[in-house]
């Protein structure tokens, strides 16, 4: 993307007047500093993480605000250059992109035939630059309003498998509302996982969201109990332990991930997708540690990909200082119900537009409203402190321009 005039090396920043939650103007000079980041795309040498990226509609769609819009939905709601454009950021600092999950929209936005068409792009650009990649499969084609059997249930999963299949891509099972409905059994459970595992020419990761976050899941691998629960997801996962690269489960605090860490067989990864804690787990301790799958990535790619080799290398006091470092952003990012509320999508495409990922913040049903100026200001302000924009300059003239839209004169 071609730089604009005022994006020059003799910049320098002006006080920008800020809101506040509070509905007060703060003074804040821009970073003059930002960190360089040298892009290394090669793998980590420990540590998975696995990145989920945003997605941009597209402006001249009809995506409607937080609802599908009436009629047919558009033939293209999703700006492809744009969305591809950050997943090309994510792989040049070598992360494996995790698609298709919420983070793009998946279940929020993006049915399945909008999610395939997101998948082939995105195998398309990492054969193009020799990117890694992991796909969400789940049973979202099938009618939420309508009863499935165990055997539609299946069929659903093996219809989505064959995508992914055939972008070359890793498998990331998520959990099926359709089957919590349809079963109870631990036995049917068992089958349905060991059938698809079989399926899979890569070790896949087993995605478990639980009852707290997703009520669907009651019940989900036939115990009523999440530590009953997790003793049947052992279960299959030792059955299957040649075709498990990971788990993940979510959500549940730090220590009890520890502990469900702990306990998985030796060479079976455990993904947090944690927005608070995730430095601790990262870094693990003398009994292991945990690997990401995450939208943390997302904002704080360079930083935690610096972080995330220091760790690897064994210089813990770096690597925890970095990613001390990124909390409070993430914590603000990610705010509200839960530390994962709906809208943190919003947070992730401004910042995106900011650093110049994008020429927009068009998102699709419109989400570009879902958070406050002040929560989008003080985003800016945590990203520029940490010194995250590659191009202040442009990070300060777009947010001036933004704040200006809102009759916020500087």
């Amino acid at each position: 993307m071609k730089r604009p005039w005022w994006s020059s090396r003799d910049w320098e920043p002006k006080v920008i007047k800020l809101p506040e939650a509070d509905g007060t103007l703060t003074s804040y000079e821009p970073n003059a500093s930002p960190r360089v980041f040298t892009p290394d795309d090669s793998p980590f040498a420990k540590r998975s993480p696995l990145a989920t990226a945003h997605v941009l509609g597209d402006p001249l769609a009809a995506n409607e605000p937080f609802g599908p819009p009436m009629g047919p939905p558009p033939p293209q709601p999703i700006d492809w250059e744009a969305s591809m454009a950050y997943r090309r950021h994510l792989w040049a600092h070598g992360y494996t992109l995790a698609e298709a999950l919420d983070t793009a929209h998946r279940g929020m936005g993006l049915d399945w035939p909008t999610s395939v068409e997101l998948i082939r792009h995105s195998a398309a650009e990492a054969r193009a630059v020799g990117g890694r990649m992991a796909v969400a499969i789940t049973t979202d084609q099938l009618d939420p309003f309508s009863p499935a059997s165990v055997k539609d249930v299946r069929l659903a999963y093996e219809q989505q498998l064959e995508v992914v299949e055939a972008a070359g891509a890793t498998a990331i099972i998520m959990c099926s509302p359709q089957l919590a409905a349809a079963t109870q059994d631990p036995a049917d459970y068992a089958e349905l996982y060991g059938a698809l595992l079989r399926q899979c020419s890569k070790p896949a990761i087993l995605h478990w969201i639980t009852s707290v976050w997703d009520p669907r899941h009651t019940g989900y691998w036939g115990q009523m109990d999440v530590d009953s629960a997790y003793g049947a997801l052992l279960a299959i996962v030792r059955d299957n332990i040649d075709k498990v690269d990971g788990v993940k489960v979510a959500l549940l605090p730090a220590e009890q991930q520890v502990q469900m860490r702990r306990l998985l067989p030796e060479g079976v990864r455990f993904y947090t997708s944690d927005t608070d804690r995730y430095p601790e787990l990262f870094a693990g301790d003398e009994q292991g540690f945990s690997d990401g799958l995450t939208p943390v990535f997302d904002p704080i790619a360079p930083l935690a990909a610096e972080a995330l080799r220091a760790l690897d290398r064994g210089d813990t006091a770096h690597g925890r200082q970095l990613l001390d470092s990124t909390v409070p952003l993430c914590a603000h990012l990610f705010e509200g119900p839960g530390r994962s509320t709906f809208f943190f999508k919003t947070g992730l495409v401004f910042l995106g537009w900011l650093g110049g990922h994008s020429a927009h913040t068009r998102m699709v049903w419109g989400e570009q409203s879902a958070r406050s100026v002040p929560h989008l200001a003080t985003a800016y302000r945590l990203a520029d402190g940490l010194g995250l924009f590659a191009d202040p300059a442009l990070a300060e003239q777009r947010m001036k321009t933004y704040l200006a839209t809102h009759g916020i004169a500087q």
